[in-house]
């Protein structure tokens, strides 16, 4: 097991790369909101290739990816504390964005468009800021706090 002061500029881009999943899974909250600007839509061709992958991957490309980090990663001791807490607060990212698609699923009726359209919005506004932040902090080095959530990726990652 490594120390958790030991943060290498390595471990800060590895850090990174799991916040992609919820990104990604981010994306289908925000269309609403790419349509009316349009400039928002580079964040898609950033990740074009990303999605491509899980498009190789088959219909359960991003439930592999999950597990795969779940278990490679963040159960793997000897990776960096830091690098395990961000893949795992990602992962909780991840698992916020879909549980926000069954319920919007659910809610989802013919007369209440524009409540979902705006509800769309503020979740993929809140996912992305969350992710931005959380990439934010892992490139300075430091512990992203989000409440709540960093309390239960503490509680998985020793």
């Amino acid at each position: 097991m490594t120390w958790r002061g030991s943060i290498t500029v390595r471990d800060r881009i590895f850090a990174c790369l799991p916040y992609l999943l919820p990104l990604i899974s981010a994306l289908a909250f925000g269309t609403f909101l790419m349509r009316q600007f349009p400039p928002l839509q580079v964040l898609v061709v950033f990740l074009t290739p990303v999605m491509f992958v899980y498009g190789l991957l088959g219909q359960y490309g991003e439930m592999i990816v999950f597990f795969a980090l779940f278990l490679l990663v963040v159960r793997n001791e000897k990776i960096n504390h830091f690098i395990r807490f961000n893949t795992m607060q990602a992962l909780l990212l991840e698992i916020v964005a879909y549980l926000c698609q069954i319920i919007l699923r659910i809610v989802a009726l013919p007369g209440i468009f524009f409540a979902i359209q705006t509800l769309s919005t503020t979740i993929f506004l809140g996912i992305v800021a969350a992710i931005v932040y959380s990439i934010a902090q892992s490139v300075r080095g430091k512990y992203a706090e989000i409440p709540a959530l960093s309390e239960a990726v503490y509680t998985q990652v020793r």
